[in-house]
């Protein structure tokens, strides 16, 4: 099997058997999203939702954000580690699917710490003065080097970012690409390997997760 091709059946199955397990409400939103979304793909699903619950626990940040909310199932994993006074704010713009995230946030434990917006996550981050002790960034990907350096500023020592489809189905590894998404995914991958004030390493799950820690 090739290393950028989906994990079989056998192997997922094996992988989420061998994990924490998922909660029951976000299983109930992972199907729903199956069932109601046309992308449901982009959901961060059972073994990447536990990994940044894994992350967020050890963290236990006081302030989250994620840009791509899409059903919220990335938001709640995360929000199982926040600090009791801690906040995780959630950025989208798709508003005809904001029905469902708020639906399942509002019947979380969390539902008082979670802050979501419809709201481009651009003008946003050019305006606020938030620090961030933990960034997830799934979102539109020709923007990727735009949310990288306009996120910088937001840091301090010891936050993590994690940027989500870094690999691309494999094609960061053409070495011209035509997609501007590529293009951009490369670039940002080139960034943060040379940018000094991060530590960073790629893990190959799924669609490939760029973890940086600021130094």
């Amino acid at each position: 099997m090739s290393f950028f091709e989906e994990n079989s059946p056998e192997m997922d199955r094996y992988l989420e058997t061998h994990a924490s397990a998922e909660p029951e409400m976000l299983k109930r939103l992972r199907k729903e999203t199956f069932q109601k979304t046309t992308q449901p793909h982009m959901i961060s699903g059972y073994q990447q939702g536990r990994l940044l619950s894994i992350i967020s626990k050890m963290l236990q940040p006081k302030n989250i954000l994620e840009v791509g909310t899409f059903t919220g199932y990335a938001t709640l994993c995360m929000a199982e580690g926040l600090a009791k006074d801690g906040k995780i704010t959630t950025l989208d713009v798709n508003e005809e699917l904001a029905y469902l995230p708020k639906r399942y946030f509002a019947e979380s434990e969390f539902s008082s710490q979670i802050d979501f917006r419809i709201q481009n996550a651009l003008e946003y981050l050019k305006k606020t003065d938030e620090i961030f002790d933990l960034v997830f960034i799934d979102a539109d990907k020709e923007n990727y080097v735009e949310y990288f350096k306009l996120i910088k500023p937001h840091l301090k020592s010891g936050s993590v970012v994690l940027f989500d489809n870094v690999l691309w189905y494999g094609k960061v590894l053409e070495e011209n690409p035509k997609q501007q998404s590529t293009k951009s995914i490369k670039e940002l991958n080139d960034l943060v390997a040379k940018d000094e004030d991060f530590e960073n390493l790629i893990l190959p799950l799924r669609d490939g997760v760029n973890m940086l820690r600021r130094r």
